[in-house]
């Protein structure tokens, strides 16, 4: 056998490249063997393909796409070469600004997460809330029936391709009709808390910032009814009434831990003065 042909192992090692990989590339038309022996059909390359492994070398390197890299190869121009490498840079631009949009939405998990572990647990505060973006769907479902809430959850992940958004962010919110009439064993809409690097298609309402009485406890909704009486009873106690709906989010849950004994829910309600002039 001619000395200058190199097996695929041999070939692998020179361009420091997986055989499953070369093999994938010829599979593909990257790559065509100089010899294929007939006896055992056992392929290889020769000096005149070394172009062309370092070609795909570099075009890989580059993150670009197997089938622009095969269309150059059988095509080969400078021109051509320079347009992709433009459309290169540019698609990297774009990935770039997608981590960093990535990188955002992890920062605002881990603030929610680290805040929601250092909170004194059911204490209630009276509190200036920060301006918010809700996706809100009209939905009557009592708190006691599980069921309900997760059909009643996939009723968004209906309308949201980002899966991941849901973590610690699901809510659900009731009425200021029937939080006035203490009525805390039914919601009457689900939610989704949007952070600002969300991306979401439906109607988003905007919720200034506003005073607010919240309590976080350990537990879930099926505990939501009592702390909402005690956020009641603070109420009647300093003068407050009910101005809004509410927001009950369990920002941690089984969706973060199996360990029920570490959820922890938070309720928060819109509120103003009782002499306060309001529609």
């Amino acid at each position: 056998m001619d000395r200058r042909l190199f097996s695929i192992g041999e070939m692998a090692k020179l361009f420091q490249l997986s055989v499953s990989s070369i093999r994938h590339y010829e599979a593909l038309g990257l790559l065509t063997p100089e010899y294929v022996d007939p006896a055992t059909g056992y392929r290889y390359f020769g000096p005149r393909q070394f172009e062309v492994f370092n070609t795909i070398r570099y075009l890989r390197a580059l993150d670009m796409p197997l089938e622009e890299i095969a269309d150059f190869l059988h095509n080969r121009d400078v021109d051509k070469m320079e347009d992709m490498l433009r459309g290169q840079k540019a698609a990297v631009a774009e990935k770039r600004r997608e981590l960093r949009r990535i990188e955002r939405k992890i920062d605002a998990q881990l603030r929610r997460l680290c805040d929601a572990q250092a909170s004194t647990l059911g204490k209630i505060e009276f509190l200036q809330a920060p301006a918010c973006r809700l996706f809100w769907v009209e939905d009557s479902l009592t708190m006691h029936n599980s069921d309900d809430i997760e059909l009643s959850t996939s009723r968004l992940a209906e309308a949201q391709a980002e899966a991941s958004i849901f973590l610690g962010k699901v809510g659900f919110g009731i009425s200021r009709r029937h939080l006035q009439q203490h009525s805390y064993e039914r919601y009457d809409g689900v939610f989704l808390l949007l952070d600002e690097a969300d991306r979401f298609d439906g109607n988003v309402i905007e919720l200034p910032s506003a005073p607010c009485v919240r309590v976080r406890f350990r537990g879930h909704h099926l505990q939501s009814p009592e702390q909402y009486r005690r956020l009641e009873t603070y109420m009647d106690a300093h003068g407050l009434t009910v101005c809004g709906f509410s927001r009950e989010i369990t920002i941690i849950d089984q969706g973060l831990t199996s360990d029920t004994e570490k959820f922890v829910t938070e309720i928060t309600i819109p509120v103003q003065e009782r002499n306060e002039f309001h529609i």
